[in-house]
């Protein structure tokens, strides 16, 4: 479990990393904007998360319930869980640029053990997971809706990000 949980920030960083070296290498602006997208998901999700997490102040699950044999421990406050929010943001964002059931069932699934090992571990709530995945998969969405409505103003000759 500890090595999923601590897959959230690697894959989600490189993820769009990766992408945007294969739109260079290839010098295809389609899939650096994809990539962009991804980036952006990650970041929109972490700003809300950090966000969160100063305003609610939540303690962790260990701290509240000291029965509870945590196998590490974390610095920052429990709700939302940052960790899946950046995995839910990386998988949505990942499989709406690329839609595609090899694309997104593993995103997915990968997503969820971050989550689900977030709570195995002892560091999260099921409550701060749910936010975690609703944080992360509502940033992808909001990114992708401001992404198009961009992507609108621009002049024709342009091209979008979808296309």
């Amino acid at each position: 479990m500890i090595g999923i949980t601590n897959s959230a920030m690697p894959v989600s960083i490189g993820t769009p990393i990766i992408i945007y070296a294969v739109g260079l290498i290839e010098k295809d602006s389609t899939t650096k904007k994809k990539a962009i997208f991804i980036g952006e998901s990650l970041a929109a999700s972490t700003f809300i998360s950090l966000a969160l997490k100063s305003i609610t102040k939540r303690d962790r699950p260990y701290v509240t319930y000291p029965e509870i044999d945590n196998v590490t421990e974390e610095a920052s406050y429990s709700f939302p869980s940052a960790h899946t929010s950046a995995a839910f943001a990386t998988a949505t964002s990942l499989s709406m640029a690329y839609p595609k059931w090899y694309v997104i069932a593993p995103s997915f699934l990968w997503a969820g053990a971050v989550g689900y090992s977030r709570m195995y571990l002892g560091v999260h709530y099921p409550t701060d997971v749910l936010a975690g995945a609703i944080v992360g998969s509502g940033s992808a969405f909001l990114c992708y809706k401001l992404n198009k409505w961009i992507n609108k103003k621009r002049t024709p000759h342009q091209k979008k990000l979808w296309e």
